[in-house]
């Protein structure tokens, strides 16, 4: 899997504040904490980079879109179904 951040970065201490019935049902059922919001995390800022991207780039592909309706794809030529 490829990351957008370097895995083997050293880890850092952080504080948080989470709902007290919560975090004591997730102590019961023995949840590492750090783990799963490590990998919410990513989840999250991948969504974000995505959808930044997908922002940062939105003229290029209505363009390259616009493109394909009025031309077809380069590939047309070649299919066939």
């Amino acid at each position: 899997m490829k990351y957008s951040y370097d895995v083997t970065a050293p880890k850092k201490p952080t504080n948080l504040s989470l709902n007290i019935e919560l975090l004591a049902e997730a102590k019961r059922l023995k949840i590492n904490l750090s783990a799963t919001l490590e990998q919410a995390l990513v989840t999250k800022v991948k969504n974000n980079q995505r959808e930044e991207w997908l922002k940062n780039n939105k003229h290029a592909l209505d363009a390259c879109n616009k493109l394909a309706d009025e031309h077809g794809l380069f590939s047309d030529a070649f299919r066939k179904f």
